[in-house]
């Protein structure tokens, strides 16, 4: 049994968690994910890892409030148990030899971003950190990004937060205005993933992306995650979640993950009626 040690909304629809996981602690690094179940009979599923601290033996995660268990998950306190949370699985980013780096994030996908910047930053690595909300009121880790970069940049799409636009709006500015960088590394919505992709192959530029939005099992075994990355099938859990985000289909992404779509509404309608009038 995990502990909930801290419990923390950062926005209308995410939320922090700090879990007591010394053996998870022990061996996470940034792009990696655990999977959990909130009880005996709950479905698994994959969250990445948002912060984790060894000496302390705890794992922090970000979660929307997207699905049932996500909706079961925000249920639970300070002082509950989840039933497993085990990891840390799937490929660690690689930081080797890197000296600046542009790390873009999107909505809860800076989440995953943030732990990136931070080992890159605490490395010596230059790190320009790109974020980007619908508006403020969505606004995660300022200050964790302000920390763990030498430059931070903030869009929102209405303005009221940052600078009015898009995150390639920002990136193609700092290219344009003479910044050289080694990687891009984005993770957010496939949506904006792909253009920041399609952006940074205009310049050359190697770039990863974080597929950990398709994943489902974590393991491999269903399938939901399958990609085509450079002709070949690779599966987001177990060959990634970081692949060249040059050679990844997002459209193939997009479609393939729009498909649960309704499945995922059911489920968490459902699972909200079963909350109501319980606090």
């Amino acid at each position: 049994m995990f502990e909930i040690l801290e419990k923390k909304k950062l926005n209308p629809f995410v939320t922090m968690m700090k879990i007591n996981a010394p053996r998870v602690a022990k061996k996470a690094e940034p792009g990696q994910f655990i999977i959990l179940r909130t009880d005996s009979e709950g479905e698994r599923i994959p969250l990445t890892i948002a912060d984790y601290d060894r000496e302390k033996g705890t794992v922090s995660i970000i979660f929307q409030i997207v699905g049932a268990t996500t909706e079961k998950l925000n249920h639970m306190n300070v002082g509950d148990f989840l039933s497993d949370f085990t990891g840390p699985l799937g490929k660690a980013t690689e930081t080797a030899g890197l000296k600046k780096v542009a790390v873009v994030g999107g909505g809860v996908g800076c989440a995953i971003a943030y732990p990136v910047a931070k080992k890159l930053h605490e490395m010596g690595v230059e790190v320009h950190a790109v974020v980007g909300f619908r508006n403020k009121e969505l606004l995660i880790l300022e200050d964790e990004f302000k920390a763990a970069s030498s430059k931070l940049v903030i869009m929102s799409d209405d303005g009221s937060v940052g600078e009015k636009g898009l995150v390639t709006d920002a990136l193609r500015n700092l290219i344009e205005s003479g910044e050289k960088y080694d990687r891009v590394i984005t993770i957010g919505p496939i949506i904006m993933m792909k253009f920041v992709c399609q952006l940074t192959k205009e310049y050359n530029i190697p770039t990863v992306a974080s597929m950990n939005p398709v994943m489902i099992d974590g393991t491999g075994m269903c399938g939901g995650c399958r990609l085509t990355v450079g002709g070949e099938t690779k599966f987001a859990c177990v060959d990634g979640p970081e692949f060249d985000g040059h050679l990844i289909d997002f459209d193939e992404a997009i479609a393939r993950s729009s498909g649960y779509k309704s499945f995922e509404r059911k489920a968490h309608e459902d699972t909200c009626n079963l909350f109501k009038g319980v606090e």
